[in-house]
């Protein structure tokens, strides 16, 4: 696997992660990047929105963009969450190791 693969792989699980940990299971896109910078992902929010339109496709999430298209929220699905647990994969989604 070529690194770039494996650092977006991995970058994606850390997202559904961070859903999965919020109390009502979404995020907007300015959070996300801020929480994806302070474990090592730097990345812009065109990396991220490419990022949630990829996981909304395998019905991981659901996007939503209120204010007027301002903001960009991602909402964890149960199919979602199960993957950030592990207890399913689905390509190009890092499976996360035990805990």
């Amino acid at each position: 696997m070529a690194y770039r693969d494996f650092m977006t792989e991995d970058r994606r699980l850390a997202e559904l992660r961070f859903l999965a940990e919020d109390n009502d299971y979404s995020l907007n896109d300015s959070v996300m990047q801020t929480a994806l910078g302070e474990i090592g992902h730097g990345v812009s929010r065109e990396v991220i929105w490419a990022d949630f339109a990829f996981l909304a496709e395998l019905g991981l999430i659901t996007v939503e963009k209120p204010l007027d298209d301002r903001v960009t929220v991602a909402r964890l699905t149960a199919r979602g969450e199960d993957v950030a647990r592990g207890r399913a994969t689905v390509p190009g989604v890092k499976k996360p190791r035990p805990e």
